[in-house]
């Protein structure tokens, strides 16, 4: 190739590089961004504004006539009282151990003992007390409407034991026989006619039959409960007792008293008349009471506190 063309070839692209440069200018670098400050905080609330600090006043200034010197003029006392006089301390040490002394509690007296248990009321002495006889003529006249038939029995008396007006009790309201026959108390034997009305009811609703007899074990008996020799005199010490063995009847078999069949008209019969029982008499207990009662039926008068009584 000759110089000559050459050289065109040569203009020729540096033409075109010129004309593609001036087509696509460079590009600048891009700018750095500069971060925005944070935004204000919110004014603060006018009614967040601290409250100043209380400045303590002075005393007031100190009366002419307590300044001292001889030449104070009495000056009249103000008219106002302040509203608090600060406390005085106490003079010395006197004072406040007499302040203590006046607010300390009073000595309490010591409780006397009680007198000597006079000699009558102890050891044999006591034995030989006699107790009076409660007044039974209102209890009589109501035994008598009851329909029982009874007579009054001389006291009787055994140590402790005692019944100062028994009665021989041989039959209730209708002819019902008591057998054998009860040495009760008026009381006793007043509680066990009522109650056997009951028992009269319950036996016509359950058998349509008639009560005739009350088959009784112990009434009157000198010995502890449960014939323990240790434990507390039994209500039988007092004529206050009875213990009902079974029932007999006008025309069906006799019924002991005894656990019998669930269900049946005899276990029904006994479950009715023993809670009546509750209604007459303070103790009653009978057959899963315990081992003592599994045969009888034991009703007294025994009285307990605040009226309780023992139904099991």
């Amino acid at each position: 190739m000759s110089p000559l063309s050459l050289a065109r070839l040569l203009g020729v692209g540096i033409g075109l590089a010129l004309v593609q440069a001036g087509a696509e200018p460079a590009k600048s670098p891009p700018a750095a961004t500069v971060p925005l400050p944070p935004p204000a905080p919110p004014a603060r609330p006018n009614d967040l504004v601290a409250p100043a600090p209380q400045v303590t006043p002075l005393p007031p200034e100190r009366p002419p006539e307590l300044a001292g010197g001889s030449d104070a003029k009495a000056v009249a006392p103000p008219k106002e009282a302040p509203s608090e006089a600060p406390k005085q301390a106490p003079k010395d040490a006197s004072d406040q151990n007499a302040k203590e002394a006046k607010d300390a509690p009073a000595a309490q007296p010591e409780t006397p003992l009680p007198p000597a248990r006079p000699p009558e009321l102890s050891g044999e002495a006591a034995l030989a007390l006699k107790v009076s006889a409660p007044d039974d003529t209102a209890c009589l006249r109501r035994l008598e409407r009851l329909g029982a038939r009874f007579e009054a029995m001389a006291a009787l008396g055994n140590g402790q034991c005692s019944a100062p007006r028994p009665l021989s009790v041989t039959a209730l309201a209708d002819g019902v026989a008591l057998e054998p026959a009860a040495t009760l108390s008026c009381r006793a034997a007043e509680a066990l006619a009522r109650w056997t009305t009951e028992v009269q009811v319950a036996a016509r609703e359950t058998f349509d039959d008639g009560l005739k007899s009350l088959n009784l074990g112990g009434t009157y008996v000198c010995r502890g409960q449960n014939h323990d020799t240790d434990a507390k005199l039994s209500e039988h010490s007092f004529a206050n007792a009875i213990d009902v063995m079974g029932y007999g009847f006008a025309k069906r078999a006799g019924l002991k008293v005894t656990a019998s069949p669930a269900g049946s008209p005899e276990a029904a019969f006994l479950d009715r008349v023993r809670a009546s029982a509750c209604g007459f008499f303070r103790t009653v207990l009978g057959p899963g009471s315990d081992a003592a009662h599994g045969n009888h039926l034991h009703l007294d008068l025994r009285e307990r506190n605040a009226g309780h009584r023992l139904c099991q």
